[in-house]
């Protein structure tokens, strides 16, 4: 093992709170995001069997497409203001020990916005993806399929204020 490697791992021993603050980051970023991908590949599917047909729904499906995309915004957002509170950006945290009960705090804090991000993003696409059928047969009537979809980003947006809400409540 390489003298890199050993500072490395005694320095993640000594400062185990940083550790759990850095997890909760990352769960919020690839939960989040993860759920992201897939509810926005499920609309893809869709939109792009109703664009082979009707090239012209392009617009609208893509709005819709796009929905889905907003939880994975949402878990990185919480991800970059835990690591800022915890000072990884500007690399101050490298320098002081958390206290291993803050890192256990920004670690649930990160659940909200990790799990919920992670299912509504793929109901929400689920929704999107029925809703490309308006598109198909009433395209006039999208924005009831917007609003379709836009109910389930409700609870991302709740999930959201609770991880904003616990993260910037440590102190």
């Amino acid at each position: 093992m390489s003298i890199l490697q050993t500072q490395t791992l005694d320095w993640l021993g000594s400062n185990p709170g940083l550790v759990l603050a850095i997890l909760g980051a990352a769960l919020a970023a690839l939960l989040a995001g993860m759920g992201s991908a897939k509810g926005v590949g499920i609309v893809g599917e869709a939109a792009s069997g109703l664009i082979s047909e009707d090239p012209e729904k392009f617009g609208q499906s893509l709005v819709l497409q796009a929905l889905p995309g907003t939880q994975g915004i949402y878990g990185l957002l919480i991800a970059f203001v835990i690591l800022l509170n915890t000072g990884v950006i500007d690399g101050s945290a490298f320098n002081t020990t958390l206290d291993i009960s803050k890192g256990f705090c920004y670690l649930m804090a990160s659940l909200p916005i990790a799990f919920v991000g992670y299912f509504s993003a793929i109901h929400q696409g689920k929704v999107a993806a029925s809703a490309i059928g308006i598109i198909a047969k009433k395209p006039e009537e999208v924005s009831k399929g917007i609003t379709f979809s836009a109910m389930v980003e409700t609870y991302a947006v709740l999930a959201l204020l609770a991880s904003f809400l616990i993260v910037n409540g440590i102190k």
